[in-house]
């Protein structure tokens, strides 16, 4: 007979501070302090550091904390033909939300060879704790660049879709567990998320063996996105148009936002069938929460998620944070967590 799945496992969003002599501390997409042999050397030293944070903080599911890529989206891209970094230009993202210094397409993309697979090797190597490694989004990948050769998000998205396609099976064969495409720009643009932006996300996904995830956040814990946030009004609702679309696709997993946000927790609801990653941990403030805040997001996300479908999550990534601060925090989800995993077991708790 086939065992249930465990209840309430960890895992992160993905990114996690990279250490003081690699890149600049708490800058999002800071340049790196290394160059050549000492870089390559000192990215691997940060994936076991960031495995080894993980493993002491009590996470189930590790991730190489993107360690080796400066930019969440570019850091893919730089192994994409077809995308030319040579002409970076300040556009709009996110619906204007900020600027960003974006490399230009100029040709079709095409992905020559696997961008990532030395990271995992490594990583895989170093931890047995199950693996998760992240990739961008189609949909924020088109909106991530200065685009003048397809001139059609639709059309430059499923082109990337397939280069992302390519990639993950190749990491999957090579032992990750979970791959998760981060798609933040799936809480901005509401109609091309259901005229072709989850179709793009399951070509990307298309023929894996292994979890897959999607990530939808309201962004890192940077200016413009707290300002942004300050005007979605007391109820943020972004997630009920996206939620039921998901609930239909053939991804497994979905990572949300719920940690001192105003998303209404019952709307996880509309995401009956899938692993739910509930993110119990804000990453938009320094302050520590206590392993009984995280339970209390849990146990509230218990009402509307079957226990063996519910994951402890971060909000988003950790990748500005301070590291100390990620470790408190890290330790505080997993220690949340167990408080509720015993409440389940001793019967306090109905799942």
């Amino acid at each position: 007979m086939a065992q249930p799945a465990p209840a309430l496992l960890t895992t992160v969003a993905g990114s996690l501070p990279k250490p003081s002599w690699l890149a600049r501390p708490q800058v999002l997409w800071a340049p790196w302090q290394l160059a050549g042999e000492q870089l390559a050397e000192g990215k691997r030293d940060a994936v076991l550091a960031a495995l080894k944070m993980q493993e002491a903080a009590g996470i189930d599911i590790v991730s190489e904390g993107e360690q080796s890529r400066m930019h969440f989206v570019h850091g893919f891209l730089q192994g994409v033909e077809g995308v030319d970094f040579g002409r970076m230009k300040r556009i709009g993202i996110r619906a204007d939300r900020y600027e960003a210094d974006c490399p230009t397409v100029t040709g079709p993309v095409h992905r020559p060879r696997p961008v990532h697979s030395d990271e995992v090797r490594y990583a895989r190597a170093h931890t047995t704790r199950k693996l998760k490694f992240t990739l961008p989004g189609p949909m924020t990948m088109v909106d991530t660049l200065a685009d003048e050769h397809y001139r059609s998000r639709e059309k430059l998205a499923f082109a990337l879709a397939e280069a992302l396609n390519a990639e993950a099976l190749e990491l999957a064969a090579l032992g990750v567990d979970v791959i998760q495409f981060d798609e933040p720009a799936f809480n901005v643009y509401m109609d091309e998320v259901r005229d072709w932006g989850i179709a793009a996300l399951e070509r990307a996904a298309q023929g894996l063996r292994c979890a897959t995830a999607v990530h939808i956040c309201y962004g890192y814990g940077i200016k413009a996105n707290i300002e942004w946030k300050k005007t979605l009004g007391g109820a943020w609702r972004q997630y009920e148009a996206t939620f039921p679309l998901l609930a239909k696709s053939r991804i497994r997993q979905v990572s949300l936002e719920c940690a001192n946000s105003h998303v209404p927790i019952a709307l996880i609801g509309l995401l009956e069938g899938k692993d739910v990653l509930v993110g119990a941990i804000d990453v938009a403030t320094d302050a520590v929460e206590t392993p009984e805040q995280v339970a209390a997001t849990l146990r509230e996300a218990l009402q509307y998620v079957k226990p063996q479908h519910l994951y402890g999550c971060t909000n988003c990534g950790m990748a500005p944070m301070a590291r100390p601060v990620a470790e408190a925090k890290l330790r505080a989800l997993a220690a949340g967590a167990a408080i509720v995993r015993r409440e389940l077991a001793s019967g306090q708790l109905k799942g």
